[in-house]
């Protein structure tokens, strides 16, 4: 039961070293497969992301195991061991077990606290069991990993501030609007980072959208993808009188949009609250806008401030993460102690059963007849006592987490058990240090 994990991420590897290493459609069950058929590799799972490439093992022997792994991956996907090494990390033992926790609850990510790797991590642990890749011990661990995610999530507030700025946009516009359901919007421009700002305030309930772009032909097409409405570049500011929330991003050198418009527009509007994103760089609504009434203008600046504000809320809630998973890592440590105890469990109540029933027929046999009623009595005490007395060392063999080896060692010798060879499930030069190649 020797545990590993062999990886890339973010942190060890270049972009162009994720992407030759990636296990992608048809390449991930041939990977499976060819892992399954590998001498001293008993179970594995592949878990290949964007930013990460994992395999997680049970083999025989930890450090056999981790070469033909890393091996496999440098041949599968040709790259030269001497490039792939130097991206590589290995897991064994305990720290093989914090790094899937602290994955599964993405405390390992790139963006701290985002839901995606959990999803992944599911459906990499889907297809080993559809290819019966994994079996008693990853089956255990990817199960534990998922509820250690979920443990964190619902224990700390790691999720809940908007670290990305079409993100933070939309969380602002929430906290000025109640209910997003209600309000108009309107896209001005077409740069990725405001699309994704209007995806996010579609998905949280906005459905009137209007979109205006100096090129009518592409304001039209966002239109369609977004199930909204095309508006004239130049007809845009009577739109406004109708808007309650604005994303702007133009190519503009200059401002187009300035304070006696949102003067006229917010007399239009009753004074009805208005809420201005400007993501363009150079900025296109001038400044001074923000010193009207129920007008709540934030430019990119803002909303780095923001944003990093929020990272650093992610990171306090992130502490309470690695403590939940250092709990969750000595508990799953325990379950796979009481494994190792098993076969000295067994043969120590195997053999107390023996000698109990021979020194019962033994007795029986020198008493004579006895009536029924009295052998079940006798044979009950006898059961009590035998119970009674290996209690305490099975007791002790079950609890020994971390000195399992030397309970099970002095219990086979007090008792005289026969458990098989000694146990080699622990890597003995595992200390609780990782190998970064």
């Amino acid at each position: 039961m020797n545990i590993i994990v062999i990886g890339l991420n973010h942190d060890t590897a270049p972009i162009d070293i994720r992407e030759k290493a990636a296990f992608n459609g048809p390449k991930l069950e041939e990977a499976i497969d060819i892992l399954k058929n590998s001498p001293g590799i008993k179970e594995n799972i592949i878990l290949s992301t964007c930013n990460r490439v994992e395999i997680y093992a049970n083999v025989t022997d930890i450090a056999s195991g981790s070469e033909r792994v890393k091996k496999f991956i440098a041949d599968f996907h040709r790259i030269p061991e001497e490039v792939l090494n130097k991206s590589l990390y290995v897991h064994s033992g305990k720290n093989a077990m914090t790094h899937v926790f602290r994955v599964a609850s993405s405390l390992d990510s790139m963006v701290v606290g985002e839901p995606q790797i959990l999803g992944q991590l599911k459906d990499a642990f889907d297809i080993a069991l559809k290819m019966k890749s994994s079996g008693v011990m990853l089956n255990k661990l990817m199960k534990k990993a998922i509820s250690v995610a979920k443990r964190v999530r619902t224990e700390t507030k790691i999720g809940e501030s908007a670290v990305s700025i079409s993100f933070a946009a939309v969380e602002l516009a929430k906290k000025i609007f109640e209910d997003l359901s209600t309000k108009a919007f309107i896209l001005i421009g077409a740069g990725e980072m405001a699309e994704l700002a209007a995806k996010h305030l579609i998905n949280n309930g906005v459905k009137d959208v209007l979109v205006t772009n100096r090129t009518f032909e592409r304001a039209e097409n966002l239109a369609r993808e977004f199930n909204g409405k095309a508006v004239e570049f130049d007809n845009f500011l009577q739109a406004l009188v109708h808007t309650d929330i604005v994303i702007c991003s133009t190519g503009a050198p200059n401002y187009i949009l300035v304070k006696d418009h949102v003067h006229k527009i917010m007399k239009q509007r009753k004074n009805k609250p208005m809420f201005l994103i400007d993501i363009s760089v150079p900025r296109n609504i001038d400044p001074e806008i923000n010193d009207i009434d129920n007008v709540y203008l934030y430019d990119i600046d803002n909303l780095h401030g923001v944003v990093n504000t929020n990272i650093e809320e992610r990171n306090k809630e992130a502490e309470k993460g690695e403590k939940i998973v250092d709990e969750e890592v000595e508990t799953f440590l325990k379950w796979q102690a009481s494994l190792n105890a098993v076969p000295a469990i067994v043969a120590l109540r195997d053999k107390a059963e023996a000698i109990r029933k021979e020194e019962l027929e033994n007795t029986l046999r020198k008493l004579g007849n006895l009536g029924e009623k009295d052998v079940k009595a006798i044979e009950a005490l006898t059961n009590s006592i035998v119970n009674k007395l290996i209690h305490f060392p099975t007791a002790a063999l079950k609890s020994a987490s971390e000195d399992t080896e030397v309970m099970v060692d002095i219990v086979s010798r007090i008792f005289d058990l026969n458990t098989g060879t000694k146990n080699k499930s622990e890597d003995p030069g595992d200390r609780g240090n990782d190998e970064k190649q």
